[in-house]
C-alpha cells in the first residue's frame, strides 16, 4: 500500500551462504553482511555532547548513546526480545524516549528510561497504538498520538514532561493525519487524504476552536503540511499544484496569502527549520537518492558547507543551539554512517564505521541507474547490480527485485541482503514500475487499479532487459520481493506462469479481497484512498479476485518460497498460509518460513540469518543447478 512503513530500518530482503572466492572476488556469508551494524536514530542530548541512536549490535535493536567528540556507543538498555526504536533526550537532561512493541505487532507504546536507567511505559493502554510527534517549542511538552479512544482514530494528545500526565488536545473523528503545532501552541496543521493524488490542508486555531480548510482545489493535488514559522505566522507546506514534482509553499495564516519558496526539479520530500529557524534543511528525491539542500531562511541564500563525505547524506538534524549537525553517510558499497558537523567550525568529525572489517568494499558493486522501455513504450528506471568477475561466455542466474508499496522505490543506497545475493554471483534488477513514488504524480498514478496487470508487466520486461545483457541466462531468471512487492512475486507466478524460473515472496499479499477488508485499524482515515487506488472489496470484488493469486494458485508451476510474520498486522499469515497450502496441491516445490516472534519484516538478527540462509539455498537449488 502506498503508505511507507513507520520504520525504514525494516530489513525485508537479504540472503546467505557459506564463503569462498569466486574469480578473485572473495565471498561473504550472511553472518558476515549482518555483522555490519545497523544504526539509526540521533537526538542530541541536552549539554548536546551525545547523540542518542539504536543499534542491532546485539542481535536485537537496542538503545545507545555515542559521544560527539567520538567514542565507542554506550548500551542503555537490555532488550532481548522487542526491538527498541529510540525517539528522543529530554530537553533538560538525560532521560530519554523510545518506542517497542509486542514481536512486531505495530501495536507501540512510548517508553520512558530515567537516568537510574528505570524504564516506564507513558501509553500503557495495553491494546492502544501510540506515536511520538515531537518536542513543544517550550520544551515543557511533548506530543503524540494514540488510539486509545477509538482503534480507528489516532487522537492528539500532549503530555507534561514535569508530571508526565497528558490530556488530549485534539479529537480526530475526521481520521485527519496530523502535522505539527505551532510555537506559541495556537495553530494545529493536519491533513485530509482524499485519494493517493488527492488530499487537503485544515488548520485548527485551539484560541477560537475554528478549523479551517486552507487549501480549495478542484481536481487532483496534494497538499502536505511542514512546518510552522518560529513567530507562528506561517505554515510552510508541499504541494504537486500545477507540477509534477512535489515542491515548498508558504501560507500567511492572517491573510491566507501563499507563496513559492522552494522548487526543484524532482520532488521535494521534507523541508524543515532548525529551532529558531536560522536554517532550513530540505530533502529532495533525486532520481532514487536523496540530496540535501541548507539554506539561511531569512535570506533563502544556500549555505556553504565543507565538502562532506562522498555518498547519499540521510537524517540530517540541527541542534537546538544550532552549531552542530548530525546526519547519515551512506553509498552502495558502505552502510549508513553517523556523521556530526560543527556548523561554525566547518569541521565534522566520523561517529561510527558500520561496516563488518572482515569485509572489503572493493568486493561489493555499485548501484547503476538505469532505464528501459515497457510494453507500451513508458520508460521504467531501475536500480541494477551487476556481479564483478562475469567471464566472456557466462550465463548467470538473476533476479528481478519489486519493492514494497504500491508506491514504494526502490533507491540507491547500500542494501546489505542485495550485495550478499550479487556477491554469490546474482545478477540483480531493483524495479521501479510504474507506480512508484519519486518520479512525478503522473508516473505514480499510473498503477491505479491495474495492479498485477500493468505494473507486472514492466518487471517482465525487466526480466527481458536482463536478458538483453548477454550474460544473464533467459532460463535463470526469478523474481523476489516483499509486502507489495511479495504480491507481485505471486501474481507473476499465477498470472504469468511460465515468465519467471521462480519465486521468493516475503509476507506478500494472496488475496486482495480479504486484505482490504482487514486493514489495521488505525489506518481507517486511509481506508477510502487505498480503495480508489486498489478497489473497493464490495464493490470491485470482480477485479481484485481476477487480480489475486490465491485465486488462481492452480496455475503455479514454478518453485516458490515464502516467508511470513506470524504477527503482521498488514498482511495476515492466512495470506500466505493459503498460497502455500495450495501451491503445494501442484506438487512444485514449495519452501515455507514462519517467524513466530516477527510481524511485518524481520527485526531480530538471528531470524534474518536463518531465514535468508534457507532463501539462498533455495535459489542455488533451482537457479545454479547446471549452470554454465
Amino acid at each position: 500500500m502506498k503508505i511507507r512503513p513507520l520504520l525504514a530500518v525494516l530489513l525485508v530482503l537479504g540472503l546467505s551462504v557459506a564463503g569462498c572466492d569466486r574469480g578473485g572476488v572473495t565471498q561473504y556469508t550472511i553472518e558476515q553482511f549482518l555483522d555490519t551494524e545497523t544504526i539509526f536514530g540521533g537526538s542530541f542530548s541536552f549539554d548536546e555532547e551525545r547523540l542518542l541512536i539504536s543499534t542491532d549490535r546485539t542481535g536485537i535493536f537496542n538503545a545507545y548513546y555515542i559521544p560527539v567528540g567520538g567514542g565507542d556507543p554506550v548500551q542503555l538498555t537490555a532488550s532481548s526480545d522487542n526491538a527498541v526504536i529510540v525517539l528522543s533526550y529530554f530537553p533538560h537532561d538525560d532521560r530519554i524516549l523510545f518506542l517497542s512493541d509486542k514481536g512486531g505487532n505495530e501495536i507501540y507504546h512510548i517508553y520512558l528510561r530515567d537516568e537510574e536507567g528505570v524504564v516506564n511505559d507513558l501509553t500503557p493502554a495495553e491494546k492502544a497504538r501510540s506515536v511520538f510527534y515531537g518536542w513543544t517549542f517550550d520544551r515543557e511538552n511533548f506530543l503524540y498520538c494514540s488510539n486509545k479512544r477509538d482503534e480507528k482514530y489516532m487522537d492528539v494528545y500532549i503530555m507534561d514532561i514535569e508530571t508526565l500526565t497528558s490530556k488530549m488536545i485534539y479529537l480526530n473523528d475526521p481520521g485527519y493525519s496530523f502535522g505539527w503545532i505551532s510555537n506559541d501552541l495556537r495553530y494545529m496543521s493536519f491533513t485530509k487524504t482524499i485519494t493517493e493524488h488527492n488530499s487537503d490542508i485544515y488548520l485548527y486555531d485551539r484560541r477560537t476552536g475554528e478549523v479551517k480548510h486552507i487549501t480549495p482545489h478542484r481536481g487532483d493535488i496534494n497538499y502536505r503540511p511542514e512546518d510552522f514559522s518560529p513567530d507562528s505566522k506561517y505554515l510552510y507546506y508541499l504541494t504537486d499544484e500545477g507540477r509534477d514534482f512535489t515542491y515548498l509553499k508558504s501560507y500567511e495564516i492572517e491573510t491566507g496569502k501563499t507563496e513559492t519558496v522552494e522548487q526543484a526539479d524532482w520532488d521535494i520530500t521534507y523541508s524543515k527549520l532548525s529551532r529558531t529557524g536560522r536554517y532550513r534543511v530540505t530533502g529532495i528525491n533525486v532520481d532514487g537518492k536523496t540530496e540535501i539542500k541548507i539554506h539561511d531562511a531569512k535570506s533563502g541564500d544556500p549555505v556553504g558547507l565543507p565538502r562532506l563525505p562522498d555518498g547519499v547524506i540521510t537524517s540530517v538534524g540541527i541542534s537546538d543551539s544550532e552549531r552542530l549537525m548530525k546526519f547519515y553517510v551512506n553509498g552502495s558499497r558502505s552502510p549508513n554512517n553517523l556523521y556530526v558537523l560543527n556548523l561554525e567550525t566547518g569541521k565534522y568529525l566520523k561517529l561510527t564505521d558500520s561496516m563488518n572489517p572482515e569485509i572489503d568494499r572493493d568486493d561489493l558493486v555499485e548501484a547503476e541507474v538505469i532505464r528501459y522501455k515497457s510494453f507500451d513504450g513508458e520508460v521504467i528506471p531501475s536500480i541494477y547490480y551487476r556481479p564483478r568477475g562475469i567471464k566472456p561466455g557466462k550465463n548467470i542466474p538473476a533476479l528481478v527485485l519489486v519493492h514494497g508499496g504500491p508506491g514504494g522505490q526502490s533507491r540507491v543506497g547500500y542494501r546489505e541482503t542485495v550485495q550478499y545475493l550479487v556477491n554469490h554471483g546474482y545478477a540483480v534488477l531493483a524495479v521501479n514500475n510504474r507506480g512508484s513514488s519519486g518520479y512525478g504524480k503522473r508516473f505514480y498514478k499510473l498503477d491505479d487499479m491495474k495492479h498485477g496487470e500493468d505494473d507486472l508487466r514492466d518487471c517482465i520486461e525487466g526480466k527481458n532487459w536482463l536478458i538483453h545483457t548477454g550474460y544473464v541466462d533467459p532460463e535463470r531468471i526469478g523474481i523476489i520481493g516483499a509486502s507489495y512487492g511479495g504480491y507481485m512475486v505471486l501474481a507473476a507466478l499465477t498470472l504469468t506462469p511460465e515468465e519467471f524460473a521462480l519465486g521468493v515472496d516475503l509476507f506478500g499479499i494472496s488475496n486482495w479481497v480479504r486484505t482490504l477488508e482487514s486493514i489495521p485499524p488505525w489506518w481507517e482515515h486511509f481506508r477510502e484512498a487505498l480503495y480508489q487506488e486498489m478497489g473497493n472489496p464490495e464493490t470491485d470484488k470482480e477485479y481484485l479476485t481476477r487480480i489475486s493469486p490465491l485465486f488462481h494458485a492452480d496455475k503455479i508451476v514454478r518453485p516458490l518460497m515464502v516467508l511470513q510474520g506470524a504477527n503482521d498486522p498488514r498482511v495476515l499469515k492466512i495470506e500466505s498460509d493459503e498460497i502455500v497450502e495450495a501451491a503445494r496441491k501442484n506438487g512444485v516445490d514449495v519452501d515455507y518460513i514462519v517467524f513466530d516472534d516477527e510481524g511485518h519484516g524481520f527485526m531480530k538478527k538471528a531470524n534474518r540469518i536463518s531465514g535468508y540462509k534457507a532463501i539462498l539455498g533455495f535459489l542455488d537449488k533451482h537457479l545454479k543447478k547446471g549452470s554454465s
